[in-house]
C-alpha cells in the first residue's frame, strides 16, 4: 500500500467530492463512489473522500508541501490500522 503525493494529488483533482481514495487488496486508489458498490471494489476501505481532503487542507490548491504532510499523515493513519 502506498499513498503518496500523486495520488493525493489525483484524489484532489477529481471532478466530484464524492471521489475517495480507498484501500483495495492492499493497494490505495482513487475511485469514484459510485464505483464502490460495483463487484470490482467489494470489500474496499474508504480512506478519504475528495470533500473531506479539501477541508483538511484547507485549500482547493495546496503546497506540493502541503500534499507531502497529508500523504505521510494518510500513510501513518492507514499503517495504524493495520491495512
Amino acid at each position: 500500500m502506498m499513498i503518496d503525493e500523486a495520488l493525493v494529488r489525483e484524489l484532489l483533482e477529481a471532478p466530484q467530492d464524492d471521489t475517495a481514495l480507498i484501500l483495495l487488496e492492499g493497494r490505495a486508489q482513487v475511485a469514484e463512489r459510485a464505483a464502490l458498490d460495483s463487484d470490482r471494489c467489494r470489500g474496499a476501505v474508504v480512506v478519504l473522500s475528495r470533500g473531506d481532503l479539501v477541508d483538511r487542507l484547507g485549500t482547493p490548491t495546496p503546497s506540493p508541501e502541503d500534499l507531502t504532510r497529508l500523504a505521510a499523515s494518510l500513510r501513518d493513519t492507514v499503517a495504524k490500522l493495520g491495512a
